[in-house]
């Protein structure tokens, strides 16, 4: 395939003045020095798209890849919306166990704050249920929280939540997709961290608001005297990701008995014990199900890198030697059973 390399190193070069992480610019330079085009082409041949689920893509350099470029970028034009709809806006951010999440949580922080935005940033690792409940505890005007959810580990992503807790629907995804694609390098507004902090633009999520998640939650509770100190053990993974500690608190807080698959409780981007991060896969679960035969659990949970995805494995025998996986409709109907 022929490539116009002209054009390829124009828009290379542009991306290298806007790019301030060296992590992700080396990747560009090198492959210019060496005129690796192919890979250039389809780092640049076009830039990740902003929708209802965000912004997705394999990490690295290039406006086709998720780096603190395109995150800056799509946060300028988030920031946009947000000062030309509201009136004093402020958002929440939460991040996961993803490779470069921290950092680009902090780069969206200060992109908000030097456009005169409040924020809140978690300190450490949050789930996405905490997250859209931290949007309505503070009543801020939106929410962010750095994932790409279950898929590989190469990639990382950027989801965007209203004032609802929900994801932004339309026409807010439309207008600040709308405003992220026309902002220029020049136009992201930037302030240090130390600014945004003495400004009081950027301040840590209270505790006070992860208290309030686990008292809701537990208040959520139709029949607590069904689960209150039950004899019910379960096994659980994280899968590496943000679920391990808001899980075993609230199991822990009703009494009952929680049994982590040690090998995938630590947060860790990579995912080195699975193929893909998805409780509803049955590779991902492999070692969590083989736990559970041999701790006799009641019922496997698993959750994926922002806990938002649920996977369910019951013993299939009262021996429980054999585990089933439920599917997304069996699990709803459980659900809808119990309530």
């Amino acid at each position: 395939m022929a490539y116009n390399e002209k054009d390829l190193r124009n828009k290379a070069e542009a991306y290298l003045k806007a790019e301030r992480q060296e992590v992700f610019s080396k990747e560009v330079e090198t492959e210019l020095t060496q005129g690796n085009w192919e890979s250039l082409y389809d780092r640049f041949y076009t830039s990740l798209a902003f929708g209802t689920a965000g912004m997705r893509g394999v990490i690295g350099g290039g406006t086709n890849r998720m780096n603190s470029f395109m995150v800056r970028k799509v946060t300028q034009g988030l920031s946009d919306y947000l000062n030309h709809t509201s009136k004093n806006p402020s958002v929440v951010i939460a991040y996961d166990s993803r490779r470069y999440s921290d950092l680009f949580a902090n780069e969206a922080a200060l992109v908000l704050a030097a456009n005169g935005i409040s924020v809140y940033l978690y300190p450490d690792l949050h789930p996405v249920p905490m997250l859209s409940f931290a949007v309505r505890y503070l009543q801020t005007t939106a929410g962010i929280v750095i994932t790409a959810s279950h898929n590989p580990s190469q990639y990382n992503g950027y989801k965007v939540y209203w004032r609802d807790g929900g994801q932004v629907t339309p026409p807010h995804d439309f207008s600040i997709a709308e405003r992220a694609n026309a902002v220029k390098a020049e136009d992201i507004k930037e302030m240090s961290e130390q600014t945004a902090r003495s400004k009081g633009l950027l301040v840590p999520v209270p505790e006070k608001v992860d208290e309030a998640y686990y008292h809701t939650a537990l208040l959520g509770l139709r029949r607590p005297s069904l689960v209150q100190d039950s004899p019910v053990k379960v096994v659980y993974t994280p899968l590496h990701g943000s679920g391990n500690i808001p899980v075993q608190h609230l199991l822990n807080k009703v009494g009952i008995t929680c049994i982590v698959v040690p090998e995938q409780q630590e947060p860790d981007g990579n995912f080195p014990t699975v193929p893909l991060p998805n409780p509803e896969h049955p590779k991902a679960m492999e070692m969590a199900i083989a736990l559970a035969k041999k701790e006799k659990a009641d019922i496997v949970l698993g959750t994926d890198p922002d806990a938002d995805r649920l996977g369910i494995a019951i013993p299939l025998d009262a021996e429980k030697t054999e585990y089933q996986l439920l599917t997304g409709n069996q699990i709803a109907t459980l659900l809808v059973d119990y309530l």
